[in-house]
């Protein structure tokens, strides 16, 4: 089967080539021209536009983007549709709002066109162990990208599912990852605790390894973790800023408005927002109040 990839990043490249390791034609675009050419030395088709990416596709063609949430996503359908037949299909394997999604999918069909929600999960060990991927949109075109899918993911069989109508696969990931944001936060406290109980003198990398064997919990997170320790087992060099790219923001809004009481996920997100602060007012309000009301010292820079 033949797939278009727009957007090359470490993502989209490695899923270029197991696809191609599969046995699939793949051709490739990326804005970065570098991006591209390192495609075609793999034995993949980089080229060098949009327009000759959909003209070097058979119909109905399958075109998958992996550009950043937002804007970029709309701009690149607008490109794609001018030049597309009746019957070819979109792909978003991005992590867009489940919402704009139904809304792109309504608008697409409208055209003529199929357009699927891949939330995909992996990062750049996915061409090793193989892709989660989470799909939503209608029935045929889902049907006839199952090769696609069955290619990507760790297995034929797992890994991989039709979870729902257009926006289930993102609504999916995005709480995928809400969740990972709740894991990572106690694995942190966990791991910042046994670092502060300094008597004890604790090996934090030799913690982690016995964790991995037995314990509940062992996890490829965990397993991510030990590996990122016996790099680096003091952290040195790093700073405590954590970015968030929106879908725990998003699970935390949906929670509310669905009524359901999520507070790891939401405290998770709170703490990577408050890691952003640099000697951050709100703790410099407390050591105020501390000392106006009971006499506290305040700690002064």
């Amino acid at each position: 089967m033949e797939l278009g990839i727009i957007g090359l990043g470490k993502m989209g490249f490695n899923m270029a080539e197991r696809l191609r390791l599969a046995g699939h034609k793949v051709v490739g675009f990326d804005f970065n021209k570098e991006a591209t050419a390192k495609l075609t030395t793999t034995g993949a088709l980089g080229v060098n536009s949009i327009e000759e990416l959909v003209k070097s596709l058979p119909a109905p063609r399958a075109i998958w983007i992996m550009v950043p949430a937002g804007d970029p996503v709309d701009e690149t359908i607008a490109q794609l549709e001018p030049l597309m037949e009746q019957g070819d299909t979109i792909i978003d394997g991005g992590n867009s709002n489940y919402k704009n999604t139904q809304r792109r999918h309504d608008e697409v069909k409208a055209k003529g066109f199929h357009f699927v929600d891949c939330g995909t999960s992996g990062g750049v060990w996915g061409l090793k162990e193989g892709y989660s991927l989470m799909i939503g949109g209608d029935q045929e075109p889902v049907e006839r990208l199952t090769p696609i899918f069955q290619a990507l993911a760790p297995s034929p069989t797992e890994g991989w599912g039709h979870v729902g109508p257009s926006g289930a696969g993102h609504f999916v990931k995005m709480v995928h990852n809400g969740i990972e944001y709740g894991m990572m936060q106690a694995f942190a406290e966990g791991f910042s605790i046994m670092q502060a109980k300094e008597p004890l003198h604790l090996d934090l990398t030799q913690i982690a390894h016995i964790w991995q064997k037995g314990s509940v919990v062992r996890s490829w997170l965990l397993d991510l973790t030990a590996g990122a320790l016996d790099k680096n087992p003091t952290l040195d060099g790093l700073e405590a800023w954590v970015p968030d790219s929106g879908e725990g923001r998003w699970t935390v809004t949906e929670a509310i408005d669905l009524n359901i009481s999520a507070p790891v996920i939401t405290e998770s997100l709170i703490r990577r927002l408050r890691s952003r602060e640099e000697n951050n007012f709100t703790d410099r309000m407390i050591s105020i109040m501390r000392g106006a009301f009971g006499g506290h010292d305040v700690k002064k820079s």
